[in-house]
Parts: structure tokens; C-alpha cells; sequence
């Protein structure tokens, strides 16, 4: 019998070795993936949990606020670039402008309007 056989004893474990092989690559692969976070991308949906802020108005701490309520205060001129904000995560307080998500909502807040005469 010839040992270069695809059926020999030697290939059928060299293929059963490779398929293992092949198989823990694939799981590994497919555990690096799920856990991945691409933005844009159709990500499992999360669980959001709702974000919350203090802000410092008139020198005093406020809050907690939603964005919808920051949004409020944003579009009344209350919350400005220079306010402090703090969220739950952030060690210290940092000023409005420096937060892309409250930028967001700055960008969001419709300007004031003003009657054409």
C-alpha cells in the first residue's frame, strides 16, 4: 500500500490535526469579532444606559441633567462653552467645549430667532 494515499492513516490525521487547528482559529476569530466595536457598523444593539450631568450654573452645582434638559439649558444660554459639566466616568470636571457629546448638542440647538421686519 502506498503511504503518499490521500486515504493513508498519516493524511487522515495530518487533515484531523489541521481541521482542529483550522477550527480553534476560526473561534478565536469569531470571539476577537464579536466582542469588536466598529461604530457605523451593525454592532449587536447595547443596553444604553442613561447618561446624566452636573453642570456649575450661576456657581453652584446643578443637576443631574439629561441631555434633554442640557439641550434646554444650552438653547436658554445657561450652559455656554466655558461651563464646567462632570459626568459619571470623568475624573475631574472639564468645560463644555471640551466634551464632544455636549459639542453635539450645542450643534443640535436651534439658533435664536429672530423676526424679519
Amino acid at each position: 500500500m502506498n503511504d503518499d494515499s490521500f486515504f493513508s492513516i498519516n493524511r487522515l490525521v495530518e487533515f484531523g490535526m489541521g481541521m482542529a487547528v483550522a477550527q480553534q482559529m476560526v473561534n478565536t476569530m469569531n470571539s476577537a469579532m464579536t466582542n469588536m466595536h466598529v461604530p457605523g457598523a451593525m454592532n449587536a444593539m447595547q443596553t444604553a444606559t442613561p447618561q446624566f450631568y452636573y453642570a456649575i450654573i450661576d456657581d453652584n452645582q446643578a443637576g443631574p441633567f439629561s441631555e434633554q434638559e442640557l439641550s434646554r439649558l444650552i438653547a436658554d444660554k445657561k450652559i455656554v462653552k466655558e461651563t464646567y459639566i462632570w459626568k459619571p466616568g470623568l475624573p475631574n470636571w472639564e468645560t463644555a467645549e471640551k466634551l464632544p457629546e455636549i459639542l453635539k448638542l450645542v450643534a443640535l440647538a436651534p439658533p435664536p430667532f429672530h423676526k424679519n421686519m
